[in-house]
């Protein structure tokens, strides 16, 4: 009987899929490689919770590993580094192959922006001797859960004369911070029987920025309280209430990222949704020690969560233009280069959560610490959306993992009738490239504070390495 058994696990181990959590199938060097990479990544979020501030980090780390700004028909050969800015808010890194280009490219695309409340363009008021902000939230949020948590304020301001101001208030220990105020629920009756989803309504969240008038000698007018804010902002950086006109101000969650859990095993922070894909793959680009047999690029990209429209977005022609002007520098033709190419979309998936199981198929689903995960298709409902990989390609990308031994799962985003998401992979799949989406599995993604594992996160930064030098 025993014997039978025996016989009937090794066939199990043989046929099913395994589901294993990581950690058993990792040794001791393994996992405190994952608690070291971790810790680079913690700064990296810590200094980038714009996409401005990822596009100068991102260039900051270029830089130091030798990547150059590319110009338009300098001339490349293997193993040049080059990188372009797209108006500081997107950019395109890339190192040349020994291959010919019209082999194709390794493409890893991720985006750098996330959801968060961005300041109108006349966000200054006052009411009742209180000086607020007004907002438009960025991206899909639920509105509640941006109250009653400190925020600190990004951004730059185009002056009068056309000068610009970086601000960055509320990350130095120092600094203050602001917020959006809630209701006491001693006096929430009404508001308790709103939907959660309405909880909170888009203009209620208005940001505190002041409550001190402003005071000179024994004058008392009129909004003295704003004069007040306008006058501390003049004095600091030059600018009038005309200026936020022309500015581009984003309020984001002021606490910095730390590790979650009696193990640490987890990382907490605002962004990782998908500043989480784009470090790994940005890391993985630059961790390259010789020159790549494919010509490798990446792009980390902003407006993903709006719908990546813009000029900074994928719907955008700037990473087809990129791949075009490479091409041609090889007296290539853009258009062969990206047919030949292959992309791994890098963003994140929703993670299994056992408090809100109902929204899952457990079958069909990412969890934490089981791996990168490879989606196939996002989309919503009927695949609404999606570019869903042919299975060709999800076995060129499972094989490549495989031997190369990376932890992997598969993953959907919920129930089919529960919603589901997009990504950018429909955008660059449409440039003829073959396309799947692989990410870091997320818990409370979208939320001021999403947490991922360390294992997980690692093992992205492995999947990307493989697959750039593949």
């Amino acid at each position: 009987m025993s014997e039978e058994k025996k016989k009937s696990e090794q066939l199990k181990e043989k046929l099913f899929a395994s589901k294993k959590n990581a950690v058993y199938r990792m040794n001791c060097d393994e996992l405190k490689a994952c608690d070291e990479f971790a810790e680079d990544y913690k700064k990296f979020l810590d200094n980038a919770k714009t996409e401005r501030e990822a596009v100068e980090a991102t260039l900051n780390i270029l830089k130091e590993k030798g990547f150059k700004e590319y110009k338009i028909g300098s001339g490349l050969k293997a193993g040049d580094k080059i990188y372009q800015n797209n108006r500081g808010k997107a950019i395109i890194c890339a190192i040349i192959g020994s291959e010919p280009i019209e082999t194709g490219v390794r493409l890893c695309a991720a985006h750098i922006d996330s959801p968060r409340l961005d300041m109108k363009q006349n966000p200054l008021y006052e009411d009742c001797e209180m000086a607020f902000f007004k907002t438009h939230y960025y991206g899909g949020i639920k509105k509640y859960q941006w109250t009653a948590i400190p925020l600190s304020l990004h951004g730059i301001i185009i002056k009068s004369d056309g000068s610009k101001v970086t601000v960055k208030i509320g990350e130095d220990e120092n600094d203050p911070v602001f917020c959006v105020n809630d209701l006491l629920p001693h006096l929430a009756t009404e508001q308790s029987k709103r939907t959660l989803s309405e909880g909170i309504k888009g203009e209620e969240l208005n940001i505190v920025i002041g409550s001190r008038p402003f005071k000179f000698e024994d004058d008392e007018i009129s909004d003295a309280v704003k004069l007040n804010i306008l006058n501390i902002l003049y004095e600091k950086y030059g600018i009038t209430e005309s200026d936020f006109i022309s500015a581009e101000l984003e309020a984001v969650p002021a606490f910095k990222a730390k590790d979650i859990g009696f193990d640490r095993s987890m990382i907490g922070s605002y962004g990782h949704d998908d500043r989480v894909c784009a470090y790994t793959a940005l890391k993985a680009t630059v961790d390259i020690d010789e020159i790549p047999k494919h010509t490798v690029v990446t792009v980390l990209t902003d407006k993903e969560e709006t719908g990546s429209d813009g000029n900074t977005g994928l719907c955008s022609s700037y990473l087809k233009y990129f791949i075009e002007d490479i091409a041609e520098e090889f007296g290539k033709s853009g258009r062969a280069v990206m047919t030949a190419s292959q992309c791994l979309s890098a963003d994140v998936n929703a993670a299994f959560d056992p408090n809100f199981a109902g929204v899952y198929e457990r079958n069909n689903c990412s969890y934490i610490n089981k791996g990168v995960c490879v989606t196939k298709y996002t989309g919503a409902r009927g695949k609404s959306g999606t570019s869903d990989a042919s299975a060709e390609f999800v076995g060129t990308v499972r094989n490549l993992l495989d031997s190369e031994n990376v932890i992997w799962q598969t993953g959907e985003l919920g129930k089919v009738d529960m919603g589901g998401g997009g990504t950018v992979a429909a955008y660059i799949a449409n440039l003829n490239i073959d396309t799947i989406d692989v990410g870091v599995p997320v818990l409370s993604m979208h939320a001021p504070f999403e947490v991922v594992s360390k294992i997980d996160t690692y093992m992205a930064y492995r999947a990307f390495s493989v697959f750039i030098k593949s």
